[in-house]
């Protein structure tokens, strides 16, 4: 099906020679736009409103929504407004961080053609190219992009379409042709009727595809797992504990409380929060390296991908032709091939072969050139250009490049001229044949291998890539021998596919992807990922959009279109693919401190509803009361978000979300840290003697102090002393120290505790710190946390 099957019966007059002379009437235009909407894609961002709501309506904030709840049926207004301010701090930030990473997106967002020439009524006039309708006759010139999905009518044009198609190799259009939306007009003018706009173009057809494309991010699965077993933990055990609390007859209005306190203990409050300032913070560090972040959990992705795929055009290549190899025939030498194709070709423009030819002739050396006297430019009906020459003597020579079989067809060859030509081709290269003699007898001089060279850093980035555990597969639609090349000369090492894309696929099979089309690598993306990779795909084409969007991390290069930009998590901002080594070290730095926090949640959450279970069955009463905890919340779980700051290693090998282990640690580090925190409790009951409400001071003193040691201790993956804190980190602490501490002290919304107790209790957590770390050093190396 071609694309003029989009608007086929919308184009039955565009033959009509009147139709053609003039145009469309302005009345017809302005029907057909009422009928086939404007010439651009759908917005397919969702409202600010429904990602604001989206943000009330999470596991998290459903926990928290339902312990404002039973605090506003129990009447304790203050600690639910506290709370209430919680959950809109939570909703708050990331919705204010993620609106900076679309307004990012939005200043990078451009019209590929703002304004287009259009006939209307018998009158070349300059329109808004979203005006275009289907049958509408347009001008297509020098540099000009092709607005809309057109058919040429009449003149030659010679057409960029790599950003769409994925082909490097400028295509000659003529009469009849049919091209897309995007396509970037390099030489010649045309005059074409449009025949598909809006989603009914390619272009269009392929933001259906992003439209289509989705994957739940590796953030919002870690975020769910970890309140899920949060929730299967602490919920069996609160529910042990309201038995327990009713089979000793305790009073209904205590047990309620004890219920909402032992809710408010299982809820990973900032966790949400956390993972969105961690993220805001990598980005921040991403666009100090030319990255921008168009998501924030594309920078969670960065850590955990483990394989890339990689289009070859304008991503591993440079997006441009070079002569690549020269091959003379008879007496001929390289240089007088290259001076021969030189005189054929135009001395500017924006012609890539002749470009192609004028830069690799700039270095040589030409000690007897002719004089040019004529020059005819490349016809893409012979498909060759040629020039006339007058030697030093006088004489006149014919000089002909072009396609190696047109230049073959009227030239006479060595015998084994083809099979040299042949040679080239199957390792990629575009052959051009070079002839040059008398009118009536060319003989073929030699032949002129081109190619799209590989970026000068592309070969040092896979190589780094691969050594970071990322596997790269390169992706393209170019054929098998093209890309193997390519991939030779990057260092993708492995088997080249070229067919049907299997429903699931492992690195290890193939390396390189060819014949792809854009469909393909959507589906390609999504057989990586059933076989439970973590999949990049990095582009700069309208083709790479739909899996850039697929795909867990999209990453568009410097330049891109403005689909792909916005498909993809990552933008480049700066030439080259070293920004992508620079994403993943940043992405696993925010990872680790992510990773800490999730972790003391886990472990302080797993704790707290345990130590209400243990300081029950000690008082027979609720050791914490709701605005003890609400204390808790704001001094221990809001100042832990400076983790997201902390100085950390970025790991060496792609990151994966290991809830299950990252539970076990913190489950078995809680205890160590319940069984010290009850053995405070009973000292401070047994030998202090104090009553229940200074206990229940001590309880929270203890939580903040002890706390802040466990903080320290799992905060490095080594020793304790490993690395230093952050000053942010370090500052926090202080003041969750002071804070707490000095309530406790006063005796404000507490009751008071001497100066001797709290000093005991820091300084029992430190020597409980340097034990726990010997502790933690070997879960880790058990469970292989790094």
């Amino acid at each position: 099906m071609t694309i003029a099957d989009h608007a086929s019966t919308n184009l039955s007059g565009c033959d009509d020679p009147m139709l053609r002379a003039r145009g469309l009437s302005t009345d017809e235009a302005e029907r057909r736009l009422r009928q086939y909407g404007p010439n651009a894609t759908s917005d397919t961002d969702p409202s600010a409103w429904r990602v604001l709501v989206g943000k009330f309506v999470a596991p998290v904030p459903c926990l928290l929504e339902a312990a404002i709840l039973l605090q506003l049926l129990l009447h304790e207004y203050i600690e639910a407004s506290v709370i209430g301010l919680l959950l809109v701090f939570n909703a708050a930030l990331g919705f204010f961080q993620e609106g900076r990473a679309k307004a990012t997106l939005s200043a990078l967002r451009s019209r590929l053609a703002l304004n287009a020439s259009a006939l209307r009524d018998g009158t070349w006039s300059i329109v808004p190219a979203a005006s275009l309708v289907p049958g509408d006759v347009i001008k297509l010139t020098l540099g000009s992009v092709v607005p809309a999905d057109v058919r040429i009518r009449e003149g030659v044009v010679q057409l960029d379409q790599s950003m769409l198609t994925g082909e490097s190799i400028p295509i000659d259009a003529g009469s009849g042709y049919e091209t897309f939306a995007g396509a970037l007009v390099r030489r010649g003018e045309a005059v074409a009727a449009v025949i598909a706009t809006g989603p009914n173009t390619r272009f269009g057809s392929t933001a259906e595809l992003v439209r289509h494309a989705h994957v739940t991010s590796t953030q919002q699965k870690a975020v769910l797992r970890v309140v899920l077993y949060l929730a299967g933990i602490n919920g069996g055990i609160a529910a042990l504990l309201v038995s327990y609390a009713w089979y000793i007859g305790l009073p209904l209005d205590e047990i309620v409380p004890l219920g909402l306190i032992t809710i408010l203990a299982s809820v990973p409050v900032a966790l949400p929060a956390t993972f969105a300032l961690a993220s805001a913070i990598g980005a921040q560090a991403l666009g100090k390296r030319g990255v921008l972040s168009t998501r924030l959990s594309a920078v969670d992705e960065a850590a955990s991908m483990n394989v890339l795929c990689v289009d070859k055009t304008g991503t591993l290549t440079r997006s441009e032709l070079s002569v690549a190899a020269v091959v003379p025939f008879g007496r001929h030498s390289e240089s007088e091939v290259l001076m021969w194709a030189q005189l054929a070709s135009s001395d500017g423009g924006l012609d890539l072969v002749d470009a192609a030819v004028r830069s690799a002739a700039s270095g040589r050396a030409f000690t007897e050139k002719p004089r040019r006297d004529q020059f005819v430019p490349f016809d893409p009906k012979t498909k060759m250009a040629e020039a006339s020459t007058i030697d030093a003597t006088g004489a006149r020579h014919r000089v002909v490049k072009g396609a190696f079989a047109y230049v073959l067809a009227i030239a006479q060859a060595s015998p084994d001229a083809s099979k040299k030509a042949a040679a080239l081709e199957e390792e990629g290269f575009r052959v051009l044949g070079v002839a040059c003699g008398t009118a009536d007898a060319l003989r073929l001089t030699g032949l002129i291998a081109l190619s799209d060279p590989p970026r000068s850093e592309a070969a040092g980035c896979v190589a780094k890539l691969n050594s970071m555990g990322v596997q790269v597969v390169m992706v393209t639609g170019d054929a098998s021998a093209t890309a193997a090349a390519v991939a030779r000369a990057t260092g993708i090492k492995g088997a080249v596919a070229a067919g049907p894309i299997p429903k699931i696929v492992r690195p290890e099979d193939f390396a390189v992807f060819a014949g792809v089309l854009p469909e393909d690598k959507f589906a390609l993306v999504k057989a990586f990922q059933r076989a439970g990779y973590t999949v990049g795909m990095c582009g700069d084409g309208a083709n790479d959009a739909p899996a850039l969007r697929q795909a867990q991390l999209g990453i568009a290069v410097s330049t891109a279109t403005d689909i792909a930009k916005s498909a993809a998590g990552l933008v480049l901002t700066e030439p080259g693919l070293n920004g992508i080594v620079g994403a993943l070290t940043e992405g696993r730095i925010a990872f680790q401190r992510i990773l800490t926090y999730t972790l003391r949640s886990i472990l302080h959450k797993v704790w707290q509803v345990s130590y209400l279970a243990v300081g029950l069955v000690i008082t027979g009463h609720a050791i914490l009361t709701p605005m003890l905890i609400v204390i808790s919340m704001i001094t221990g779980d809001f100042l832990a978000m400076s983790s997201t700051t902390d100085n950390v290693r970025p790991s060496e090998k792609p990151n994966t979300w290991k809830i299950g282990r990252l539970t076990a640690a913190g489950v078995v580090l809680g205890l160590f840290d319940l069984a010290f925190c009850t053995g405070v409790l009973l000292v401070g009951r047994n030998y202090l003697e104090l009553d229940l409400d200074r206990l229940r001071t001590l309880t929270l003193v203890n939580l903040v102090i002890s706390g802040q040691a466990v903080y320290y201790v799992i905060r490095e993956r080594r020793r304790i002393w490993a690395s230093r804190p952050s000053t942010t980190v370090l500052l926090c602490s202080m003041a969750d120290l002071l804070i707490v501490p000095s309530l406790a002290l006063v005796g404000f919304l507490m009751a008071p505790l001497s100066r001797t107790i709290i000093l005991g209790v820091a300084g029992a957590s430190v020597l409980f710190a340097f034990a726990l770390d010997e502790v933690k050093v070997r879960i880790f190396a058990a469970l292989d946390m790094r």
